[in-house]
């Protein structure tokens, strides 16, 4: 049996993967800036606020991911948000469906849309620059097409899309909720390692996998114990959690997700070891549109409407930043979907704190980009160094 412990860890530092560390790092600093700066920042009900305010870009964010993986990119993401958000609101407001169908044809949109722009890539050759640019146009058009001159749909405050984003899990339920994934997490940790050990491959020591299931313990309990001092558990962070941790399992264990990694480590290996690769860049883009499209979802339930801007303003860009700043990497091959998680995690907390600070958005934007090209160097440092 082979132990896999600090000594390949550090290699991997030694190497430029940093992995998340630099991002948490981040995390820290900002939380002891801003808090420092302004003594609501950490505040339950700012964090609370804070949650709410990442859940619809971070999946949207989750999405690009897919995308990224693969070294290819998906500009069409805000605008396919906004028009599924638009499909979904005149089946329900105004044709009188029930909001589940609704929501099911809006998603359904998104992948089709996805399904086309896939295909306009890999058959016809399209770089996937040009293909997402045209469908961010486009699709940007049709949803101002669909909303007419009125420009404005409002969905009613008591229904079940508004009510997403209003709504907060009983203390009981939150910690019940704490108790299965903490619980979860040990047994798989448990049961890889006896697995590997098994099968005779290297596995991680006892005090390391013990180590982790401890931090992730702390880290949930405090979650829930801030959340809960002010409304509880939003119901939206926990559909955003839902999805990271869901996508995390498929890209690391199925069949599906090592071909993601192989195809946006090396097409071509991955073609002669015979992976569909046509297939996987399809699928990506698909995912991609899809979980677009319940992000815009989700968007328009916490403003209770959709209308002329929604999917625009900056949303895309912050929902490509999230994942770059979490440690995707932009070559392709290397990423994790709890990068979505992190990423925009640190960007609505610089935006919030420097709201809370009155700070003029020319500075806000300039302090995100700083960001963004400081993970990108961070990215391509660590894709030199590997390249050793």
């Amino acid at each position: 049996m082979t132990v896999v412990g600090m000594p390949y860890k550090l290699e991997r530092l030694r190497q430029g993967d940093l992995g998340a560390w630099p991002v948490v790092g981040g995390l820290v600093a900002i939380a002891a800036v801003f808090g420092s700066l302004n003594e609501h920042f950490l505040s339950p009900e700012n964090l609370t606020n804070l949650a709410l305010q990442m859940a619809a870009t971070g999946t949207i964010s989750l999405g690009i991911i897919m995308v990224l993986l693969l070294g290819e990119i998906d500009l069409s993401a805000g605008s396919v948000s906004g028009l599924c958000a638009v499909v979904m609101t005149i089946l329900s407001v105004r044709q009188g469906w029930s909001p589940l169908p609704a929501i099911v044809v809006a998603m359904a949109a998104g992948a089709a849309i996805g399904l086309l722009h896939g295909l306009m890539h890999t058959r016809l050759r399209m770089p996937s620059f040009v293909v997402t640019l045209a469908g961010l146009i486009g699709w940007q058009g049709l949803l101002l097409y669909l909303l007419g001159r009125g420009g404005t749909i409002n969905l009613p405050f008591d229904g079940f899309v508004a009510g997403l984003s209003d709504t907060w899990l009983p203390p009981w339920l939150a910690w019940t909720l704490v108790a299965g994934l903490v619980g979860a997490y040990a047994a798989a940790g448990v049961i890889t390692r006896r697995l590997r050990e098994a099968a005779g491959l290297p596995v991680t020591p006892s005090h390391w996998i013990a180590l982790r299931i401890g931090g992730l313990a702390v880290l949930l309990a405090g979650a829930v114990t801030v959340l809960s001092a002010d409304r509880g558990v939003p119901l939206l962070l926990v559909i955003f959690g839902a999805l990271v941790i869901g996508l995390d399992l498929v890209l690391r264990h199925t069949a599906f997700g090592r071909w993601m990694y192989a195809v946006g480590g090396n097409a071509e290996a991955a073609r002669r070891a015979g992976i569909n690769v046509t297939r996987i860049r399809v699928l990506a883009f698909v995912l991609s549109s899809t979980l677009a499209a319940f992000g815009g979802i989700l968007a328009a339930g916490r403003l209770a409407a959709v209308n002329q801007n929604s999917g625009g303003s900056d949303i895309l860009l912050m929902a490509i930043a999230a994942a770059v700043i979490g440690g995707t990497s932009l070559f392709g091959g290397r990423g994790r979907t709890y990068a979505a998680l992190l990423g925009i995690l640190v960007i609505q907390s610089i935006t919030n704190g420097m709201l809370l600070l009155n700070v003029d958005s020319s500075v806000r934007f300039m302090v995100t980009a700083a960001v963004l090209a400081l993970a990108v160097a961070i990215d391509s440092l660590a894709r030199k160094g590997n390249a050793r």
